[in-house]
């Protein structure tokens, strides 16, 4: 029976690193990722200031006040979106994209400011 070289038993394997991927792929996929997120925030704001002209309250509101209850749906849209943008901003710094953690980090605290706005109006 023949044994390997005696050099081939004491050498370890070398750790296995991920390779980043290039500058110019993670710009073209933040760029991607910021008009797709400037869409999102903008089409939020705009239905929660429909939402907010349709909740206002009457120039002489009557004595009774009515309760809402506010669907499971709309909390999980609300609060849905920025979840799914952290997360998105978490797994693209573990693929080490940069440029592109920080602009799903940024869209995750617009969609966070939304989200807070929007639920102090359901819940107003």
């Amino acid at each position: 029976m023949a044994s390997p070289p005696q050099g081939d038993q004491d050498t370890p394997a070398p750790p296995q690193v991920r390779e980043r991927p290039s500058w110019l792929i993670d710009i073209v996929v933040a760029l991607l990722l910021m008009i797709a997120d400037a869409v999102v925030v903008v089409g939020g704001a705009m239905v929660l200031v429909m939402v907010g002209m349709g909740i206002t309250q009457e120039p002489h509101p009557s004595a009774a006040v009515h309760s809402r209850d506010v669907p499971v749906l709309v909390w999980l849209a609300i609060w849905g979106i920025p979840a799914v943008a952290a997360t998105s901003a978490v797994v693209h710094a573990r693929l080490r994209m940069p440029v592109t953690a920080v602009i799903q980090t940024l869209f995750t605290l617009a969609c966070t400011i939304l989200a807070v706005i929007g639920t102090r109006m359901l819940l107003s």
